[in-house]
């Protein structure tokens, strides 16, 4: 989708914007805390009804406000299309796409494409685990939607399987054991096909970041990942049967899915040890332009790159290097510094105090 104008109304700091956006490259340039962020998180939840800063819906709603709207119009292969969020800073949001409100949340997915990059993204190579499962499932839902339905089915059997746990207080009893062996078995089916999605995605992904890291860091340590779960050589099925004792006194399950680990590697060493924080912050940047590239030659067109403060986060020649290869399609970065030569922006507007100057 292109996207060719933003709304907003109370969203953030913005009581009232009306935003026309060039099919090319638009840089937002202004000092800290002037609303640049916003713009991109608005366009980030209409593709995703998520805040990509982890703000909870209330947040996004200005103060002494109750609701805000984000409504955005463009293309999608030659037809118009538009998305509105109608954002409650209490009770049920609503969706809408052609002016047809949406049932689910899910039935959005696919509509408008993008991809964040923001400083926050450093965790996706320092922070836990969980952070880089959720970067692959999500990469999962963009190439295949229907996958969002089937990791949100693994969610519902890991919860009633450790509701389950904590419910018999370390006893196996008969009828607990009965019951565990039904979970025990939805569980492994259902992780298993999570398990093996993951690897499919991993193994698309590592030429991807691989060429990505190389374009803006040079010829230095190669970077790479690989998907690492505990249970492959065994199988989710026997790897829950090991566990069970100890599952049933920890009151949680202890393997699986939700614990295993995305292994990231520069020079075959784990870069979140073993790289600088330039070379961390390009690889978690190379993460999201490699899904980028992906996303595209899956779906046939280039999703919206956002890129948050992504000069401030990269030396002189990695950010030459990542303007040399920026992918082609409609691309919006802020910066709080002087935009740089190399850049070459279709279009340049100044974010002051939530508002927009050209």
């Amino acid at each position: 989708m292109l996207l060719q104008s933003l709304e907003l109304r109370d969203f953030r700091s913005y009581h009232a914007l009306d935003l026309s956006l060039s099919p090319g490259t638009t840089v937002l340039v202004g000092a800290n805390g002037q609303g640049k962020t916003n713009l991109l998180e608005a366009i980030g939840y209409l593709a995703t009804l998520d805040s990509f800063r982890g703000a909870n819906d209330a947040a996004l709603v200005r103060d002494g406000c109750e609701v805000a709207v984000i409504r955005a119009e463009g293309s999608r292969d030659d037809r118009r299309l538009t998305i509105e969020a109608e954002i409650h800073r209490s009770g049920r949001n609503r969706m809408m796409v052609n002016r047809q409100p949406l049932r689910r949340a899910r039935d959005l997915l696919g509509a408008l494409r993008v991809t964040v990059f923001s400083p926050d993204d450093l965790e996706l190579v320092k922070g836990t685990p969980a952070s880089r499962r959720r970067f692959v499932d999500d990469l999962a839902v963009a190439l295949d939607p229907p996958f969002d339905t089937r990791r949100g089915e693994f969610d519902r059997i890991l919860r009633q399987r450790n509701a389950l746990l904590k419910q018999a207080k370390g006893r196996l009893t008969d009828d607990v054991a009965v019951t565990l062996d039904v979970w025990d078995t939805k569980f492994a089916a259902a992780g298993t096909v999570i398990g093996e999605c993951r690897e499919k995605i991993i193994e698309m992904l590592r030429p991807e970041l691989s060429s990505a890291y190389g374009d803006f860091a040079g010829p230095t340590r190669r970077a790479s990942a690989r998907y690492a779960p505990t249970w492959s050589d065994i199988g989710l099925a026997s790897a829950l049967a090991a566990s069970r004792e100890h599952d049933l006194r920890r009151g949680v399950t202890t393997v699986g899915p939700h614990r295993d680990e995305v292994d990231l590697t520069l020079g075959g060493d784990p870069a979140r040890t073993h790289g600088s924080q330039g070379e961390q912050r390009s690889l978690a940047l190379a993460l999201r332009l490699g899904a980028h590239r992906l996303v595209t030659d899956s779906t046939g067109s280039p999703p919206i790159l956002l890129l948050d403060d992504v000069f401030s986060e990269l030396d002189a020649s990695r950010r030459t290097g990542l303007l040399a290869h920026l992918p082609h399609g409609q691309t919006i970065i802020t910066t709080a510094a002087d935009v740089p030569e190399e850049t070459d922006p279709d279009l340049v507007m100044q974010v002051r105090s939530g508002t927009i100057h050209h």
